[in-house]
């Protein structure tokens, strides 16, 4: 019940806030919303351990070296390729 109107939940539905109040111009979620979620820490993940795995589970033999080298094109490309909406890095 919500202001006198009930609500049909799906149990399975969740809600999720992504906040960066370290920004100019953001400010932070008000004590009593932070109250209703959970926090949770986020971290960058380490791209070349993803691609190595990626690289032995479709075959290939030698995947820690090439993994290094795919993870370096990439953010070669992201640093130095404009930053158009087909550029997604």
């Amino acid at each position: 019940m919500f202001e006198g109107t009930e609500i049909r939940l799906v149990p399975t539905s969740s809600v999720f806030i992504t906040m960066n109040p370290g920004y100019a111009g953001r400010s932070d979620l008000p004590d009593n919303l932070k109250a209703l979620f959970r926090t949770v820490a986020m971290m960058v993940p380490d791209y070349a351990l993803i691609a190595e795995i990626v690289l032995y589970s479709v075959g290939f033999r030698s995947a820690r070296a090439l993994s290094v080298k795919i993870v370096a094109t990439y953010r070669l490309c992201s640093e130095q390729l404009s930053s158009q909406y087909h550029y997604d890095y």
